[in-house]
């Protein structure tokens, strides 16, 4: 067997650049105690905690490959419900980042919304395949679906008024407003009154609001049904009601009226404080409007003033004796608007102390702003104050729009990444942006040797001279009248090489010139600092390449002989430095050559085009030694390890990929964009490459010393596409029960789970025979660290995840569902400490496979020996925890009367407080019926 050729793996080191995507939503969290100091928001595939104080990254919450759409902070602001494109759902701890405390596979496409209750102990996620599910978060899996929708559904609400704990309420595309009860897991009351998507819902009080497609906000009032009289005088005071006499429904909701907004577009978000005292919404524009929720007195007072300015007017005497009922414009007091400068992603509030309310804005340019206003009833606006304030704002860490080109310092120390608005420095060890220069649309991005000066290719023709260590630009040059889509040193390092769509290439020399022959056009404070350093860069024009097509990219070979360009025409051009004379023409593509690059040798030229291939080329003969389909889209970057004949490639497809030039091997797959990869570059050294793209990343990966082998790469690769289809189908096939509705998704690891179950029992069956003819412990039962079959069934469940123990069960054939049901008793007998699990799995299987086994008459005695011993453990299961409970009851009263402190004091109070303002709101409701 030959020597094989070794390859030294790449790893992704991290992503920076990004700040927020516009796809999630943004939350306030707590971190280190501090409430209002920190937030999450999601960039790509990975969440990112920011401290808006310094402005920096403090963690990074990672998963791979898929793009976040949606969180939620719990209520205790500890722990967030992370929402991703593939309809899974992870929860981290934020004092535990490093991994999940689990994931979640519940949808079949993205997740929209993600909603905790009160406590944080269940979880409402809803999707864009109109489906949502509620999550038990303690026991780690799913209780109920929720389907009814008729498209995807845009929020959800747990409804925990009026000691109802078992409603959620939902609004989707299809127009509907939905009430779920989750114990029969079926809508009872529909809201079908708007014309247009609602798009968010938000409570306070007993009011509920429905931001739609319109300019207005609907409001409803909503009361629990106790008495058909109550009713009757219900529909006489408020109008009409929207219940149509349904009698299930333990709530009445009743249209009061609308509320006009100034912003324009549909409603994007609606927010309340935790409070439930400010109201948040804004549109598909710039302006967020905030409304503040009076109390009973603060309505009453309103309403007095409305009345005497009615009696003042005098207008119409019985208009105001008909206005004497609190109206909607009374209980809702509009505050001054928010205005920024940006279109508007999504938003967050937080009321401090003495009212003061901040609001948090996520905007479509990759920025993070914080302001605050006074929000309160008293509260005059005179002519002159402003009481909007912008306290903080993170865009420094950020391009504000994609990144189009990304370079590497000769050092490998500094990345240089240009957008349509900047061009910023970055260190690359610390990813942090060391410098901002503001400039035109960037196309190309070149390090001057000495990476003193960096030079700049315009959308609009120009050639910016740029000093790395100020800043500045040193001199704007009208290098082309079109875009200049390419710029390539000269290998002597004494100029460059421009080309661009005036369908010229012109070449340049560098040259150091005094400052004072350039300070005739500034300013004298600019004319000192340029003084100060000398000498500056500029470049002379030395000669010009005339040719009939745009130019989109150029290259010079190492040895200073030839002078590539690549044309509109789909061909590459090869001419002599020196002269220009023609020498080769590549042509094969059938679109436009996009890259190119020439391997250090200069035997070897790669282009990569539109048509999806990357081609090879010998520069001896212009013979094309292979052709590649590389990408799934346009191949956007190519660029040669430097002394290698290896190279890499980025597409629109987003994949970053690594091929051999030599075996023409494609090497290895990395983890690539969401969405396009626009540029790549690879450092001096080979060691370290950086990609720019549409989710505004810039990923930096670093050479590593694990070796690479091919066969690995590829039975890998092939792995991942086999585990995307599920060997047993999507749906969930069983006999006799056509309309299972479980809350999970059947996944690659239920299947692997039930392949394990199935095994166990296997491996179980060689232990039924004589003590002295038992085979030795199998290998798998070594591994568990376990002695007996029971020991070894319970090891096999409790390593399934919790929601994938129910879809694991599902597929297992009745057959092995009734060997396992026989194994039961003797391991609850012998772990009886594990009753929580072995229940759930009989339970769900009596459940599943109901109608076959009450069929079957051999497993009569086996239900009974079961259900016995289940109860018997239950109930010693429920007398410790009573007794503990109790106990702990016990030792709390002793410390209090020992000394003189209430355990819990704070947070009893504050419960006992909320407790009476629902039930003062209640005997409001009725006594204003009444």
């Amino acid at each position: 067997m030959g020597l094989t050729k070794q390859y030294l793996a790449y790893r992704a080191i991290d992503s920076f650049n990004i700040i927020t995507s516009g796809r999630s939503n943004i939350n306030f969290v707590i971190y280190n105690k501090i409430e209002g100091r920190y937030v999450v928001s999601a960039a790509a595939e990975n969440v990112i905690l920011w401290d808006l104080r310094l402005g920096e990254r403090v963690l990074t919450l990672r998963r791979d490959k898929q793009e976040v759409t949606a969180l939620r902070v719990s209520p205790d602001r500890l722990h967030v419900a992370v929402g991703y494109n593939d309809g899974v759902v992870d929860i981290f701890d934020l004092t535990n980042p490093q991994q999940s405390l689990c994931s979640l596979a519940l949808h079949k496409s993205a997740i929209s919304i993600l909603r905790y209750d009160e406590q944080g102990i269940r979880l409402v996620c809803g999707s864009l395949d109109c489906e949502m599910v509620v999550v038990d978060v303690v026991e780690q899996a799913g209780r109920q679906r929720l389907i009814g929708h008729n498209a995807p559904v845009t929020d959800a609400h747990f409804m925990e008024r009026f000691n109802e704990q078992s409603i959620v309420v939902s609004c989707s595309k299809d127009t509907q407003i939905k009430f779920w009860n989750l114990e029969t897991q079926f809508c009872f009351k529909t809201i079908v009154d708007n014309r247009t998507e609602v798009w968010a819902l938000a409570f306070v009080g007993n009011l509920m609001m429905a931001g739609n497609g319109e300019s207005t906000l609907n409001v409803y009032r909503i009361k629990p049904r106790d008495t058909q009289a109550e009713q009757a005088i219900e529909m006489a005071v408020e109008g009409l009601t929207i219940d149509d006499e349904d009698t299930i429904s333990p709530i009445s909701v009743t249209n009061c009226g609308v509320i006009q907004r100034a912003g324009k577009g549909r409603c994007v978000n609606l927010v309340a404080d935790a409070s439930e005292r400010v109201i948040s919404c804004h549109g598909t524009n710039d302006l967020i409007e905030n409304f503040y929720i009076c109390s009973e007195e603060e309505a009453k007072k309103r309403l007095a003033k409305r009345l005497k300015k009615a009696r003042k007017a005098e207008d119409n005497d019985l208009e105001a004796d008909g206005a004497k009922e609190l109206s909607l414009s009374d209980e809702i007091k509009r505050l001054e608007s928010i205005k920024v400068k940006q279109k508007i992603k999504s938003i967050d509030i937080l009321l401090g102390a003495r009212d003061e309310l901040r609001v948090l804005v996520s905007l479509a340019n990759n920025t993070i702003q914080l302001y605050s206003q006074e929000a309160s009833f008293k509260r005059q606006k005179s002519a002159k104050e402003e009481t909007v304030k912008l306290l903080r704002s993170i865009n420094r860490q950020g391009h504000q729009s994609e990144v189009r080109s990304v370079c590497f310092s000769s050092d490998s120390l500094a990345i240089g990444s240009g957008s349509g608005e900047s061009f910023k420095f970055w260190n690359r060890d610390s990813m942090q942006c060391l410098r901002t220069v503001a400039c035109d649309y960037v196309l190309c991005s070149v390090f001057v040797p000495g990476d003193r000066y960096i030079l700049l290719g315009l959308k609009s023709g120009k050639l910016l001279i740029v000093d790395v260590g100020s800043a500045d630009v040193v001199e704007e040059i009208p290098a082309h009248d079109n875009e200049l889509w390419s710029i390539a040193l000269l290998p002597d390092q004494k100029g460059c090489v421009t080309g661009s769509s005036d369908a010229t290439v012109k070449i340049w020399i560098f040259e150091l010139i005094d400052s004072s022959e350039e300070a005739m056009d500034v300013d004298e404070e600019e004319n000192v600092s340029k003084l100060k350093h000398g000498k500056v860069l500029s470049l002379l024009h030395k000669n010009t390449l005339k040719l009939e097509e745009t130019v989109l990219c150029v290259k010079i070979s190492p040895d200073m002989k030839y002078l590539a360009v690549g044309l509109l025409d789909s061909t590459v051009k090869v001419f002599f430095l020196d002269t220009f004379k023609f020498y080769l023409s590549l042509y094969g593509h059938k679109l436009p050559v996009l890259c190119m690059d020439i391997s250090y040798d200069s035997s070897l030229i790669a282009t990569g085009s539109s048509d999806r291939n990357v081609k090879i080329w010998g520069l001896d003969f212009g013979d094309c030694h292979r052709s590649l389909f590389a990408h799934d889209d346009s191949v956007m970057g190519l660029h040669f390890i430097p002394n290698t004949h290896m190279f890499f490639t980025c597409g629109k497809d987003g994949k970053i990929k690594q091929w051999d030039a030599d075996t023409f091997d494609k090497i290895i797959t990395l983890p690539g964009h969401i969405g396009e990869a626009y540029s790549l570059a690879v450092s001096a050294n080979g060691r370290f490459l950086v990609t720019c793209g549409s989710d505004r990343c810039l990923r930096l990966y670093e050479r590593t010393s694990e070796p690479i082998v091919l066969q690995d790469i590829q039975e890998e690769e092939r792995e991942e596409i086999e585990n995307q289809q599920l060997a047993t189908g999507e749906d969930h096939a069983v006999p006799l029960l056509p309309g299972l509705k479980l809350a999970s998704r059947k996944t690659v690891g239920s299947e692997k789970a039930a392949e394990s179950i199935l095994e166990c029992l296997e491996i179980c069956k060689q232990y039924e025979v004589e003590e002295d003819e038992k085979p030795e412990l199998h290998p798998l039962m070594r591994a568990l660290n376990v002695k007996n079959p029971q020991d070894f069934i319970l090891a096999t469940l409790a390593r399934i995840r919790a929601s994938d123990l129910e879809e694991s069960l599902l597929l297992l054939p009745f057959s092995n569902v009734c060997e396992l049901l026989e194994r039961l008793p003797a391991v609850l007998a012998q772990r009886s400490d594990e009753i929580e699990l072995l229940t759930k799995v009989t339970m769900f299987l009596f459940k599943v496979h109901m109608k076959p086994i009450t069929g079957a008459k051999h497993m009569k005695p086996l239900l009974e020996k079961l259900i016995k011993s289940l109860k018997r453990d239950v109930s010693a299961l429920r007398d410790v925890i009573g007794l503990n409970l109790h106990s702990l009851a016990l030792i709390q009263h002793d410390i209090e009367e020992r000394e003189g402190v209430a355990l819990f004091h704070e947070a009893t109070q504050e419960k006992k407080k909320r407790d009476k303002k629902r039930r003062e709101g209640i005997k409001r409701q009725l006594i204003q019926m009444a």
